[in-house]
């Protein structure tokens, strides 16, 4: 496996955790 590849997984990982935990602090704001 390459190094791009590598890296893009872990960016896709990072922003799919990122959107999680965001939706999940701006549920908890908004109430």
């Amino acid at each position: 496996m390459s190094v791009s590849a590598i890296v893009m997984m872990v960016l896709g990982m990072v922003i799919i955790w990122g959107g999680l935990i965001a939706s999940i602090v701006y549920a908890k704001v908004s109430k």
